[in-house]
């Protein structure tokens, strides 16, 4: 049998034992144990990892033993991250596992007013952690130079190439020097995560501490097929039961999960809402009352759940199944974090049928479907054009109109930024899209 591994094995420096000590971890995670040793060596890396497993350590712990103090403070270390959520995660990480060190690190994205961000750029720091789209906003106003950089690591690849920060991303490489350790991380390994791999690393030591996709095994996966119409009344009944103490809830829009945190607030279940049209203060306020328990339920979209962090998370649920079936597996990866078990519950109304279908062949197994009162067969046995959303050009007013614009307008589960197009000109289009890759 095997000797399991502690921190104390893996040649960390005293100061970074001390962190850990007063955090209380002891024993490393697989992706932890398994990329240390060969990034204290200074090794590029691709991680493969689903969110939950440790990785944010797994690179800054490595990073902080290998960095130099060097006065005047340059910017040494470069961290990539989707959303302003993760990005402030990974900022705190660093704070907390450098406790003992002398860097300094400071967390860029937008949303927010940028002079408390150059302020501290100005004073000087040794780590920047940011999103793509406000680092490049500062680099263009010479606020920011990556020209000094010696680490360099990009987190969820995957969800970056989904909101469409490829471009971005490349614009940055560009700037970045030569010589330096890169390291990528992605909980799926699609054929364009792994081209964009081999554009910025070197010989790479390829780590893999679960099979792509695969969803964690101490979660308990549940699928209630119901009709769309009956979603709300079966989701007020689960929440009325006491084991569900703190439910994360996704929805595909930003619309739809507005209007379920209204109906939930307004049946006494206290309830917030993160996503991308929310200011950065409101998102902050809502994660803070969240995690701390002030709050029942947090409602949100994949994009803004990304760097969502909290170890008590009871139930993750699906009021909508993703149309991405990679991001079924980031959702319920919130759940059954820090060795604690965890429920998945996923309503699936007809039009989603094939959503869960392609879902179950990604993780390679049948979801248990649970009987329950508002039960349809009709979403249970949909096939065909009936299993899956009807084509935006050819969907119907509820009344029958055939006005598109009419519906653009009512349709609560149409994508947002599809619905903006509809009713704007190309510039409009344009506006929107960056204020969208802006974060």
């Amino acid at each position: 049998m095997e000797k399991e591994i502690s921190f104390k094995d893996l040649n960390l420096i005293p100061h970074l034992e001390k962190a850990l000590t007063k955090l209380k971890y002891t024993i490393p995670t697989p992706i932890q144990s398994k990329s240390i040793p060969s990034l204290l060596l200074g090794k590029d890396l691709i991680g493969i990892a689903q969110t939950g497993t440790g990785k944010t350590a797994a690179f800054v712990l490595p990073i902080l033993q290998r960095m130099e103090e060097k006065y005047p403070r340059l910017v040494k270390v470069l961290v990539l991250a989707p959303t302003r959520e993760l990005a402030a995660q990974i900022g705190e990480s660093f704070s907390q596992y450098g406790e003992f060190l002398k860097f300094k690190n400071t967390v860029i994205f937008g949303g927010v007013g940028q002079s408390r961000q150059v302020n501290a750029l100005t004073k000087g720091v040794d780590i920047v952690v940011a999103t793509p789209g406000r680092l490049l906003d500062l680099m263009n106003q010479r606020k920011l130079s990556l020209k000094n950089i010696e680490f360099f690591v990009l987190d969820e690849a995957d969800r970056m190439l989904d909101m469409g920060f490829i471009h971005d991303i490349k614009k940055i490489i560009a700037k970045l020097p030569h010589k330096k350790q890169s390291l990528f991380f992605s909980a799926t390994m699609s054929p364009e995560i792994n081209k964009l791999a081999k554009t910025m690393l070197n010989n790479p030591v390829h780590v893999e501490v679960t099979p792509s996709a695969t969803t964690v095994e101490r979660i308990q996966q549940q699928v209630y097929f119901v009709d769309a119409t009956s979603k709300n009344n079966l989701l007020l009944r689960l929440l009325q039961h006491e084991h569900l103490t703190s439910i994360l809830i996704f929805t595909r829009t930003k619309h739809k999960a507005n209007k379920v945190a209204v109906f939930l607030n307004k049946n006494k279940i206290t309830t917030g809402v993160i996503h991308g049209n929310k200011s950065q203060n409101a998102r902050t306020k809502a994660l803070a009352e969240f995690k701390s328990g002030s709050i029942k339920v947090l409602v949100a979209t994949d994009i803004a759940a990304r760097g969502i962090d909290v170890d008590n998370i009871s139930h993750v649920i699906n009021y909508e199944l993703p149309n991405e079936s990679e991001s079924y597996v980031h959702r319920i990866g919130r759940t059954a974090r820090a060795g604690t078990d965890g429920t998945a519950f996923s309503f699936c109304a007809a039009e989603e049928r094939n959503y869960l279908r392609d879902i179950e062949k990604l993780i390679k197994q049948k979801i248990q479907v649970m009987d329950h009162e508002l039960h349809s067969e009709k979403a249970k046995n949909a096939t065909g054009a009936a299993a899956k959303p009807a084509p935006k050009g050819n969907r119907r007013s509820p009344r029958g109109s055939k006005s598109k614009k009419n519906f653009s307008k009512k349709d609560p589960s149409s994508d947002n930024k599809k619905s903006f197009s509809k009713k704007t000109n190309n510039s409009g289009k344009d506006k929107f899209k960056r204020s969208f890759r802006r974060n």
